[in-house]
């Protein structure tokens, strides 16, 4: 199995850099939203979660934005070429760096993108229904592995792939016997 062209790894940083920036938002609405809305209990001194209904869920702006991030995710991981980070970095940012000193194989970052949208998509569908502190709790899980990913250029999705690659689960032909 060849190794597709690499990539400059500054582009995905880049990205989990817009991505964090987004997800920490919709982080901090699923906090103040629906999703984490109580009311005080009448029976007892206990928090409860006030029931809205899935249109109610549906509207609510931090499920919005993560709609819209898991659409991002989808992007990148169907055309990374074209996803809306990438184009920005090669045609405004690029241009003004220094060539890179190496390059990197796409695949563990475009896997990468595929766990930020495992992970955001289960907070969106458990959120939709009704499942109190899903939609915050997957955002702020996505929001983690982006900033790692722009602060230090620790990619945790990349981690795992190559995790999944060493045990042949991933990025590897089958060895002849």
């Amino acid at each position: 199995m060849t190794t597709p062209a690499g990539i400059d790894p500054r582009g995905p940083r880049f990205a989990a850099t817009i991505t964090a920036v987004l997800l920490l938002a919709a982080t901090f609405l699923g906090l103040i939203g629906i999703s984490t809305a109580r009311s005080f209990g009448t029976s007892s001194d206990t928090w409860a979660i006030v029931a809205a209904s899935p249109g109610q869920r549906a509207l609510d702006p931090a499920f919005l934005l993560t709609v819209v991030i898991a659409l991002l995710f989808v992007w990148s991981v169907v055309s990374p070429a074209t996803a809306p980070w990438g184009v920005v970095f090669r045609r405004f940012v690029r241009p003004r760096l220094a060539p890179p000193t190496e390059l990197e194989d796409p695949r563990p970052p475009r896997f990468a993108q595929g766990v930020g949208l495992f992970v955001v998509t289960i907070g969106v569908v458990l959120h939709l229904v009704g499942v109190p502190w899903a939609l915050p709790i997957a955002t702020a899980a996505a929001f983690i592995a982006a900033f790692l990913n722009a602060a230090f250029s620790f990619c945790l999705g990349c981690q795992i792939y190559l995790l999944l690659q060493r045990a042949g689960v991933l990025g590897r032909a089958p060895s002849a016997a």
